[in-house]
C-alpha cells in the first residue's frame, strides 16, 4: 500500500485543472510529514478530506515535491505504466514522422514526468531528471527494450536539472554499446551526433521545422549560423542552396561536427567554421567589415533561473543587435530562444527597440516554436519553451 500525501485545504485546484506538480507549502505536512518518504518514492496524493487525487511519486528535498503519475489509484509508475505511455507516444511520433529520428519522450507532456528520450534509429539517449524516474531505472530500461527492442540506449544523466533533485550526475550504457557518433536524418539531410560528449542528448530535433522554414531564406545567399553546434541550421543552409555558411561555436567538437556532416551531404566547399566565443566572434566580423544576407542565433539557454532573468536578456539584446549590425539592407535574422523565462512577447519587443536602436526597421515575417515530437501539456506552461522570429530587418 502507498502511503498517502495529503494536501491543505484548496490545494488541489491546480491538478484537477490539469497541471501534474504539487509544491511543498502545499502538502499537509502534520497529516503526512515530508520527511516520511525517502526520494523518489511513490505515494498516493490526497485531497484535505482524504480522497485521492492519483498516484505519483515524491521528493521531499524540492520545491516541487511530488509529481502525479496517474489520475487512477490503481496504477502508479511501474514497468506496466511506463510500457503504456511510452507506446502512446511512439505512436504519434510513427503518425508524425516516417524516419525513426525524433524525441520519443518529452517528460511531463507525454505523462512520463522526469523521463527525456531521444531515438536515433535503433539508438536511444534517455535522461532522467527527476529522482522518482531514477528510482525507476530498471523498469524504464526494460520498457524500451520492450517497446523499440533498441540496439543500444545511452543514459546522459550529466544535466544540470538533476542537481536539484540532489541526484548524482553520470554518463553510462545501459543497454548494448552505443556508438561514439550515430546517425539520424532530419529534412532530407544526414546527419552525425555525438552522444556522449555532445550537448544534451546529442541532437536538438525542436528545432526541426524552424530548421525546414529556413531553405526560402537562404538560396543564393551568404549565412552566418551562431552557436552552430554539428550544423544543424548551417548545413541545412547550404543544402538548400545557400552560396556560403559560416558557422560559429566554441566548441572544436562541435565544429568537427559541423565538418563531418557537411561532408555527409556534399556542402563541404560551401560550409567554413570559425572557434570561438560567440560575442567575441560577432565583434570580430564586424570589425573585418564581414556582411550576411541571412544570420541564425539559436543560442543556449542564457536564461536558465527567474533570477538569471535581468542579465540573460541583455545578453540575448546585446546578441541580436550585433547579429543586426551584420546584415545586408535586406538582411534575414532568425532569432530563437529555449528559455522559458524569455517570454515572447518580450523577446519581440527585445527584436523591435534593438532594430530601432539602429535605426532599422523590422518586419516579422514568420514565427516558429517546438515540433510536434515536443508536445505542450496545456497545464504546465514550461512545455512551451521554444521561440523563433524570422525577422526582415531593412534600412528606414
Amino acid at each position: 500500500m502507498l502511503k498517502p500525501l495529503r494536501l491543505k485545504k484548496h490545494e488541489d485546484r491546480r491538478l484537477h485543472a490539469g497541471h501534474t506538480w504539487v509544491f511543498s507549502n502545499e502538502v499537509d505536512t502534520k497529516a503526512t510529514p515530508l520527511e516520511q518518504f525517502e526520494p523518489g518514492e511513490p505515494c498516493l496524493l490526497e485531497e484535505a478530506n482524504g480522497k485521492p487525487l492519483g498516484t505519483g511519486y515524491v521528493n521531499p528535498h524540492t520545491l516541487i515535491c511530488a509529481r502525479l503519475v496517474s489520475r487512477d489509484p490503481a496504477y502508479q509508475l511501474d514497468q506496466s505504466l511506463l510500457t503504456h505511455r511510452l507506446k502512446i507516444a511512439l505512436s504519434l511520433r510513427e503518425r508524425l514522422f516516417d524516419r525513426p529520428y525524433y524525441r520519443l519522450a518529452f517528460g511531463d507532456s507525454d505523462l512520463l514526468p522526469g523521463l527525456v528520450v531521444d531515438r536515433y534509429g535503433d539508438d536511444l539517449v534517455a535522461q532522467f531528471t527527476t529522482a522518482g524516474m531514477e528510482r525507476e531505472r530498471p523498469a524504464v530500461i526494460a520498457a524500451l527494450e520492450k517497446v523499440l527492442k533498441p540496439r543500444s540506449i545511452l543514459l546522459r544523466n550529466d544535466t544540470s536539472m538533476r542537481a536539484l533533485e540532489q541526484l548524482p550526475s553520470y554518463v553510462e550504457a545501459a543497454l548494448g554499446a552505443p556508438p561514439e557518433w550515430v546517425a539520424l536524418e532530419e529534412n532530407g539531410c544526414r546527419f552525425e551526433a555525438p552522444l556522449a560528449l555532445g550537448q544534451k542528448t546529442g541532437w536538438f530535433y525542436d528545432h526541426r521545422l524552424n530548421r525546414a522554414r529556413l531553405a526560402p531564406y537562404v538560396k543564393g545567399r551568404r549565412v552566418l549560423d551562431v552557436f552552430s553546434y554539428i550544423g544543424g541550421w548551417g548545413v541545412q543552409a547550404a543544402v538548400a542552396g545557400a552560396d556560403a555558411v559560416l558557422c560559429v561555436d566554441s566548441s572544436a567538437l562541435a565544429l568537427e561536427g559541423v565538418v563531418r556532416n557537411a561532408a555527409h551531404n556534399g556542402v563541404s566547399a560551401r560550409v567554413m567554421t570559425r572557434e570561438g566565443d560567440a560575442f567575441e566572434v560577432l565583434k570580430a566580423l564586424r570589425d573585418e567589415r564581414e556582411k550576411f544576407d541571412v544570420v541564425v542565433l539559436d543560442p543556449p539557454a542564457l536564461i536558465k533561473r527567474r533570477k538569471d532573468t535581468k542579465a540573460g536578456t541583455e545578453a540575448y539584446r546585446r546578441l541580436n543587435q550585433m547579429a543586426m549590425q551584420l546584415l545586408t539592407k535586406d538582411g534575414i535574422l532568425v532569432s530563437c530562444s529555449c528559455s522559458y523565462h524569455l517570454e515572447r512577447d518580450t523577446l519581440l519587443e527585445l527584436l523591435l527597440k534593438t532594430s530601432r536602436h539602429l535605426d532599422r526597421s523590422l518586419q516579422i515575417v514568420e514565427e516558429g516554436h517546438q515540433g510536434p515530437d515536443h508536445p505542450v501539456h496545456p497545464a504546465i506552461p514550461e512545455t512551451a519553451y521554444l521561440k523563433a522570429f524570422f525577422s526582415r530587418v531593412l534600412p528606414n
